[in-house]
Formats: C-alpha cells, sequence, structure tokens
C-alpha cells in the first residue's frame, strides 16, 4: 500500500489553526465549523473536479478545463479555503503568503 506523503509528514498549522505550510507558504484551511459528512463531501467534489481538470489537460480540451477549474474554485470556496475567511476576529487573510514574511514569522522560525 502507498501512502501519501502528506499522511506520514502532515504540514505545520499555523498556532491559530488558520492555515497550514507548504514549502513555507501558508494556504488556509478548511472551516472547522463544517460538520464532518458536509466536509468530506466537498473534499470529494473537489478532488472530481481537480480530476477532471488533469483530464481536460490530458485530452487538451479548454472547455472542459475551464468548467472543471471553476469546480474547482467553488468547492474551495465553499470549504472556506478561499472566499471570504472563515473566522470572526477582523484579522486579514494571508492565504498564499510566505510564512517568514507574516504575523507567523517567529512561529515559523521555531518549526524550521
Amino acid at each position: 500500500m502507498v501512502v501519501a506523503a502528506a499522511a506520514v509528514n502532515p504540514p505545520p498549522v499555523t498556532p491559530d489553526g488558520r492555515y497550514i505550510v507548504v514549502r513555507g507558504r501558508l494556504w488556509r484551511r478548511a472551516d472547522p465549523a463544517l460538520p464532518d459528512v458536509e466536509r468530506q463531501r466537498l473534499v470529494d467534489r473537489l478532488m472530481d473536479a481537480r480530476r477532471a481538470v488533469a483530464r481536460a489537460l490530458r485530452t487538451k480540451d479548454d472547455a472542459a478545463l475551464a468548467v472543471a477549474r471553476v469546480a474547482v474554485e467553488d468547492e474551495k470556496i465553499a470549504l472556506g479555503e478561499r472566499g471570504p475567511v472563515w473566522w470572526q476576529d477582523g484579522d486579514p487573510d494571508l492565504n498564499r503568503r510566505m510564512a517568514r514574511n507574516t504575523v507567523y514569522a517567529d512561529w515559523f522560525a521555531t518549526i524550521d
């Protein structure tokens, strides 16, 4: 059985639980308030959409690629990984920023 690298070594999670760090970059996590069943349904749909992107790229189907990319974006928004932030304290979204250039810099320096 092949085990995904992320399952063996999960990425670090910021102390507030808002982001994971991959290659030094912050990536917003899914909204923790989502019920597990709903989160899994959305993740399954996201994976289907990502497979559709790959299929469209392989077959060079531009129309299918556009539809699949919209589906990926829609599922990521539904999960809370994109779109409006799911936290309520007014802190800005730092998604896709380098951790060393954010308020997480001191924390990130301790995990590297």
